[in-house]
């Protein structure tokens, strides 16, 4: 299948190329840090940013993160996502 668009440099606001699951883990960064994040089950989503802030959002399937979080953490996470990279 040809790739129309494989002579365009990627950007930072092309879309993601790939897509991977995310398995929560309180001491392992995600690898890669994805793009985004998509939603794919509702429930409560902690991440922690390059910096070591943790968050809790609440958050709906089918919702997009444009985060570009370091780690997911597993307490107090139960949603399910996916990295979009």
């Amino acid at each position: 299948m040809p790739d129309h668009f494989s002579t365009h440099q990627r950007g930072l606001d092309s879309p993601g190329e790939r897509h991977f699951a995310i398995v929560p883990s309180d001491a392992q960064p995600i690898d890669p840090r994805p793009r985004a994040l998509w939603c794919q089950t509702a429930g409560d989503l902690v991440i922690e940013d390059a910096q070591g802030t943790r968050l809790t959002y609440a958050v709906q399937a089918g919702q997009i993160l444009p985060l570009r979080p370091a780690k997911v953490r597993a307490t107090g996470t139960t949603a399910t996502v996916y990295g979009w990279d």
